[in-house]
């Protein structure tokens, strides 16, 4: 891999990864541009675009694969199909195929190692209970093992193994930039990581909230951990924190509020860089 000074870092986050465009539109409109983009989930899917083409444009273009999300099928179908998808497969709601097709007729190149700027992703090994990263072969499966979030995606076989969503191992994988070199790291988060957690109390709460711990404690070590020398800047997603509320991770169809999470990250994001310039 070539000398590494610049990284992008994209996180997981669902449908709040559309803060990640704004965000990326404007360190791209300051001309901020990676030598190495690394991402988990929706942030391996916003990434490989950047990773394609790291130019202002391309920020305008991943916009548009969002609105194309909120009109098309990825998530969509009534109570009764998903419940029938249930039924049939007893491990998840939506069947992959409409996401790896919008991948591939989406993403510009085919293979990781055709992109401008070198690129990783990460999704979790089922049979090795382990993170795997991606950084060679077919981009649309690598992005689409990232994102294959337990419960709503199948998980996915490539080769041997089956993964899951890279957000169970490494939901902001800032010490994957570190550790390849990058001395100067950006964030794109999702603002989840400053919502305050508050104990469980109804049943469906238990389990997300303790996903949410793990996540957050990941992130938290490998901030702690930054060595001497590396700058990392969390970019902002240009709102107040809400208390954490994990009906939120429920409602992950819900695609109406993507333009203005872009529009609030640019101006937060533009404002941000403006200060540090």
């Amino acid at each position: 891999m070539p000398a590494t000074e610049t990284a992008f870092v994209l996180g997981g986050g669902g449908v709040l990864g559309a803060c990640e465009v704004g965000m990326l539109k404007a360190l791209l409109e300051h001309g901020i541009r990676p030598d190495l983009v690394v991402g988990t989930s929706i942030g391996a899917l916003n990434g490989a675009f950047v990773a394609a083409d790291p130019r202002p444009e391309t920020a305008t273009r991943l916009a548009s694969l969002w609105r194309d999300m909120v009109a098309g099928d990825v998530f969509s179908g009534s109570l009764l199909r998903r419940a029938g998808t249930l039924a049939k497969t007893r491990t998840h709601l939506h069947p992959f195929g409409p996401l790896r097709s919008l991948l591939r007729e989406s993403l510009p190149v085919e293979r990781i190692e055709d992109l401008e700027v070198p690129f990783q992703c990460v999704a979790a090994s089922i049979e090795r209970a382990a993170e795997h990263w991606f950084t060679e072969g077919p981009l649309a499966d690598a992005v689409l093992a990232s994102c294959a979030v337990p419960g709503l995606l199948a998980p996915v076989r490539i080769g041997d193994e089956h993964f899951m969503d890279g957000g169970l191992v490494h939901s902001i994988p800032v010490g994957r930039a570190v550790a390849l070199g990058a001395t100067t790291v950006y964030v794109l988060q999702v603002g989840r990581v400053e919502q305050p957690l508050v104990a469980p109390r109804r049943p469906w709460e238990v389990g997300l909230v303790a996903f949410e711990i793990a996540r957050r404690h990941r992130f938290a070590t490998d901030m702690a951990s930054i060595p001497d020398g590396v700058t990392v800047h969390v970019l902002p997603v240009g709102e107040e924190p809400p208390r954490y509320d994990s009906r939120a991770a429920l409602r992950y169809r819900d695609l109406s509020s993507v333009g203005s999470r872009v529009d609030r990250a640019y101006d937060a994001t533009a404002a941000y860089l403006a200060d540090i310039a």
